[in-house]
């Protein structure tokens, strides 16, 4: 077992006495801290009250009120930042929830993998790319995607540039919501692009003729409850990988509670999750909820000390183990882990990430996943937690709301990977996909 890190003061640069793996290595350290002071200058991106309220929110979803939907790009590019892309990728999670929201009865929590998800980890420094050995791209807060040496060099203006991308990225998706754009008096506006591609739009009509229905009735009644009904909260997430760049983004609020508000939730990468470790160290830190990757190669026994240090209050929402196994390997590799959780007796959301672990390499260098391993693992949760007790009460999905080729599978055949294979890194849901995903998910839920 690791040995738990002494519990010395915290501040936001704690983590630089300990050991950052995944961190690009700049040649001039005089433009980064220059970078890093602009940084610290700039407006939060989002509130203290926001982060609050969402950590309520995943309280509720651990104790089985709501359930979460957590979604979004793989690795998040500048280019994105624009309102189609931003309008088609916020739909698809409404839709999604709307389907989960009529299976569960409860409410659904959403939170996009937006407006800041430009870094990734990656497992190897180097890459071959037409025959020459290139740095490895690491996503756009980084270093750029091109196949060129210059491009690959890390470049932290870009950390400046991240920053403005993820603030126009919010400030769009929060005026679609605060104008109506989410109103369920209108629902069947969403999506309506790629619904004829979904096998199951029948279904998804009938359910907006059953939501249709309970709004005019709750229209009827009036007071504040109508009022709800025209917008919904939206929070947004990224992986806390560039520690100078979250860093930057933490403030002190209240005198002695400090939150990242470039994010209302972060997440612990499945590289990064050393109890020793410097992405550790910063997150103990901070008010803001957390995920865990839950992986293969993860102890029991270590995670339940990992959950312990991010949260020895016990904290009702603050973390979220987050599994993500592959389908071959979950049954018997997640039991052991609820289990040690559990009789630790530690206060835990459980969300499943069935996209990870199901990732393969095809012949030409390509990754894709298969849309029947994804849901074959998430089946195979719920009934891992049902049988054990546990509550499974959020997904994590990697999907967007364009009509990309790079998954595999679902009532619309996809044959040409290369069609449109456009991430920049794993190979996500489109819209159709993840919308089918949603149903298959109802019928679980039911």
């Amino acid at each position: 077992m690791n040995t738990i890190p002494s519990s010395d003061s915290w501040h936001p640069l704690s983590w630089t006495g300990k050991k950052a793996l995944q961190q690009p290595v700049y040649k001039n350290q005089q433009e980064v801290d220059s970078c890093l002071e602009l940084l610290q200058s700039k407006p939060p991106l989002v509130s203290r009250g926001e982060v609050d309220r969402l950590l309520h929110e995943l309280a509720e979803a651990a104790s089985g009120e709501r359930f979460l939907l957590h979604g979004g790009d793989c690795a998040e590019r500048f280019a994105d930042c624009a309102a189609d892309a931003l309008r088609r990728k916020l739909e698809v999670l409404l839709q999604m929830s709307l389907v989960l929201t009529y299976a569960t009865r409860k409410p659904v929590i959403r939170i996009g993998r937006l407006a800041g998800q430009y870094a990734k980890p990656r497992s190897a420094d180097e890459e071959m790319v037409d025959g020459k050995t290139l740095p490895v791209y690491r996503g756009d807060l980084i270093n750029e995607f091109a196949p060129q040496e210059q491009a690959r060099k890390p470049d932290p203006q870009r950390m400046i540039e991240g920053y403005h991308h993820a603030a126009a990225s919010l400030n769009y998706l929060r005026a679609l919501i605060e104008g109506g754009f989410a109103d369920l008096h209108h629902p069947e506006k969403w999506g309506a692009h790629f619904l004829h591609q979904c096998a199951d739009n029948a279904d998804y009509r009938r359910i907006l003729d059953a939501i249709a229905d309970a709004v005019h009735f709750m229209d009827m009644l009036g007071g504040d409850a109508a009022e709800q009904l025209k917008r919904v909260a939206f929070y947004t997430s990224h992986e806390a990988l560039l520690l100078p760049y979250e860093s930057a983004l933490t403030r002190l609020e209240d005198g002695d509670n400090y939150y990242n508000l470039g994010a209302h939730y972060l997440w612990l990468g499945y590289r990064t999750s050393q109890l020793a470790g410097a992405h550790v160290e910063y997150l103990r830190g901070i008010r803001n909820p957390i995920g865990i990757k839950v992986g293969p190669a993860m102890d029991p026994l270590n995670l339940v000390e990992l959950v312990k240090y991010l949260n020895p209050a016990q904290i009702p929402g603050r973390i979220t183990l987050i599994s993500r196994f592959g389908a071959g390997k979950v049954k018997d590799l997640l039991p052991p882990v609820v289990q040690a959780v559990t009789k630790a007796r530690q206060s835990v959301l459980w969300c499943c990430d069935p996209m990870h672990g199901n990732t393969e390499n095809l012949p030409k260098g390509r990754k894709t996943r298969h849309v029947k391993n994804i849901f074959a693992e998430l089946e195979e949760s719920f009934k891992i937690h049902a049988a054990l007790g546990s509550n499974l009460g959020g997904i994590h999905f990697e999907q967007t709301g364009e009509e990309v080729t790079e998954c595999l599978g679902g009532n619309v055949a996809l044959h040409d990977l290369d069609d449109h294979y456009e991430t920049a890194c794993d190979p996500r849901l489109n819209g159709a996909q993840a919308l089918e995903m949603a149903f298959l998910l109802a019928r679980l839920l039911r």
